[in-house]
């Protein structure tokens, strides 16, 4: 499971041209769902990016979560994170997870992040998605557990 996460001072998805999930200052995280992915997996990467500090204490250093910053997380289900693209010129989703198995996990652990912390959106799994956004920053890590 990989999760790219954006530090942002807005960002929206957009879905045939209704907005699904909309926040100001906060997280926009990209989740990618492998194969071997778990729901026990998936609820530890989100402890991890919900302590995550990557947002500017009162020092003006990273030492700060979402919450302590009075973020939001905008959380989109992202599959081509999971591409494996060291050979060749296309990308091979081979280690994505299928996504009517893909789209239960994505849709619990929704329900986790949602059960853990007060301000999460999403956008709709498997649509054709417009996302919109303002990099703070630009501030982007990658995250990954075992």
């Amino acid at each position: 499971m990989r999760a790219l996460l954006q530090r942002v001072l807005e960002a929206k998805v957009v879905v045939e041209g209704e907005t699904t999930g909309e926040i100001a200052q906060g997280l926009l995280v990209f989740l990618g769902i492998g194969k071997e992915d778990t729901l026990e997996k998936g609820q530890k990467l989100l402890d991890k990016i919900l302590k995550y500090r990557c947002f500017d204490d009162e020092q003006g250093k990273m030492g700060w979560n979402v919450t302590q910053a009075g973020g939001a997380i905008l959380l989109v289900s992202q599959f081509t994170l999971m591409a494996q693209t060291q050979k060749g010129l296309r990308p091979d989703f081979g280690p994505a997870m299928p996504p009517a198995e893909a789209k239960a996990l994505y849709e619990a652990l929704v329900a986790y992040a949602r059960s853990q912390f007060p301000q999460v959106e999403t956008g709709i799994f498997a649509a054709d998605m417009k996302v919109h956004l303002v990099n703070d920053g630009p501030v982007t890590f990658n995250l990954e557990v075992e």
